[in-house]
């Protein structure tokens, strides 16, 4: 039997900035249970939470005090079990994000293990002593700015964080500290849960000799943040190790049915290829990784092809899950600007070529709407990083601001109080209601091509063979046994023609003519198209 995932178009949630009822300006679970019509409308087949537990907020969620409760912006448990009730009946999965590699400073085992050497919890985290003349253990950079290391005075010693310095990591080579964290995991499997988006999975385990990175090979650029690109990060994640836990994690999940483990690979380039394909290998580690390598500027032929092509190659049994937005990055729209016709037709061009993509698919809320990045101002910020590093790095918050509803209503329908980033007007342009309103909206085509990626098996089924033509003209063909569909792409704003040997018709979504055997797309312009087992293109 086919695991539901493996066809899958996954959702993702960013939780305080979906619905909020309680009119505190902060989304909340009960809304939602509220708004899940909405989500299945879309055909979509799954829905991923960012995290919802207990946390200070410092990061977001991301720094999580209490792996097994609700955070109470959120709800309680009782709330999130209604939203699982509601969504089961609505024929949606749910997954949830659980930050593994790291807890909040307030976490009690952190509070306890940060108290001195000798406590029952003084080696969960990874503490170690200054050097000689008090600098820290290694050389490692943290991804939000400076060191990766926080000197604490009480036990003397600096602790490891990847991330701020209120994220301490996790000692996963403590035997108790990898049984604590599958006992959590066990909790909301036992729940009702379908499976965990992990975050950060290739950084659980730290080299155990604290030895220093090497320098970049080549160099970096250095802006602001980017201090952690400088550095050859082979000693502070992506050890072997990580692939024996995820086993562990792997059997755990393997004991209920249907669940499934995606994985974010947090690495760039072609070793983040590399690691999707490592990780997925067989059956006994992730069930599918996505990665950031579609999440950045590129937009060329050469970048997709290589990031699926690479990834086929590496892992020809595993299953890659392929998104261009998430709660981390610009949104697409926005970010491929410079290549677009017009936002529309960037929207739905992105989401042409990434409904025809083999794998499994993600989709950022906002992002069926067309929506674009928030153009921030100093004083309405929250991240944490962007406050630092302002006006070097514009943060996560632009991508991050609240869904809109309804054009008419207060903060577009998201909240009947003061919205926790600000709703403005280039983003209520694309409400929900002005969308459903308008036949050849964005929303509504991405409904309409999910359903054409569902109702055809080679779309989500067929292999992909890759077509030759010159940039910037991407294109290639999906296929099972008996059913084939070239999937041809623009990606830039002035037209393109190619020429069409054998018999071919456009099916399904399309921006583009076929008259006799010349194809026209205009700029960032696509089709479909149904054929027989040979069919020829050629610029």
């Amino acid at each position: 039997m086919r695991e539901w995932w493996r066809d899958a178009v996954i959702y993702q949630i960013y939780p305080r900035s979906f619905q909020d009822s309680t009119g505190d300006g902060v989304g909340d679970l009960n809304g939602i249970t509220q708004r899940l019509e909405h989500i299945a409308s879309l055909g979509v087949d799954c829905i991923w939470l960012s995290p919802i537990f207990t946390s200070p907020q410092a990061d977001m969620g991301y720094d999580v005090s209490n792996y097994t409760d609700i955070d109470p912006i959120f709800g309680t448990l009782d709330d999130f079990d209604r939203m699982l009730a509601r969504a089961h009946e609505l024929g949606l999965k749910v997954i949830t994000d659980q930050v593994l590699s790291h807890t909040s400073d307030q976490h009690p085992w952190f509070i306890e293990s940060r108290k001195d050497r000798t406590n029952p919890k003084a080696d969960w985290y990874v503490w170690a002593d200054p050097k000689p003349d008090g600098s820290p253990p290694t050389n490692w950079h943290s991804h939000f700015g400076g060191p990766a290391w926080e000197f604490e005075a009480v036990r003397g010693q600096y602790y490891l964080h990847n991330f701020l310095s209120q994220q301490p990591d996790l000692n996963f080579h403590n035997p108790d500290v990898v049984d604590a964290i599958l006992d959590t995991a066990k909790f909301w499997l036992d729940r009702g849960l379908d499976g965990f988006r992990l975050d950060t999975v290739n950084y659980y385990f730290h080299d155990k000799h604290l030895r220093s990175n090497p320098a970049a090979k080549g160099g970096r650029q250095v802006m602001a943040t980017d201090l952690y690109g400088m550095q050859d990060n082979i000693h502070n994640k992506n050890q072997l190790e990580n692939l024996a836990f995820l086993e562990q994690l792997r059997a755990l999940c393997d004991q209920y049915d249907g669940i499934m483990m995606v994985g974010e690979v947090g690495d760039m380039g072609q070793r983040s290829i590399d690691l999707m394909a490592e990780y997925t290998k067989g059956s006994s580690r992730l069930h599918m990784a996505y990665s950031f390598a579609m999440l950045g500027p590129d937009f060329n032929p050469k970048h997709f092809r290589g990031c699926i092509e690479g990834f086929q190659k590496g892992a020809p049994d595993g299953q890659p899950e392929w998104s261009f937005s998430n709660h981390d990055v610009p949104r697409h729209v926005t970010r491929w600007a410079e290549h677009a016709v017009s936002d529309e037709s960037i929207a739905k061009l992105a989401c042409a070529m990434l409904m025809s993509f083999e794998g499994t698919i993600g989709i950022y809320q906002g992002e069926e709407l067309g929506q674009l990045e928030t153009v921030m101002k100093f004083e309405e910020l929250t991240d944490l990083q962007a406050i630092r590093y302002w006006p070097g790095v514009k943060g996560r918050d632009g991508c991050r601001t609240p869904m809109v509803w309804d054009h008419k209503a207060d903060n577009a329908g998201f909240t009947a109080g003061t919205p926790w980033l600000p709703v403005k007007a280039p983003q209520v342009a694309h409400s929900v209601d002005l969308q459903e309103a308008q036949n050849d909206s964005v929303l509504h085509f991405y409904r309409q091509t999910i359903g054409f990626r569902k109702s055809h098996p080679c779309m989500t089924r067929g292999k992909t063979a890759w077509i030759d033509l010159p940039d910037p003209m991407l294109a290639f063909t999906r296929s099972t046994a008996d059913q084939h569909l070239t999937c041809v792409f623009n990606l830039s704003k002035a037209p393109q023609t190619l020429t069409v040997t054998g018999t071919a018709t456009l099916t399904g979504p399309q921006h583009a003519t076929l008259a006799d055997s010349t194809l026209t797309l205009p700029g960032n312009g696509f089709a479909f198209l149904g054929h027989s087992a040979t069919l020829k293109l050629t610029a």
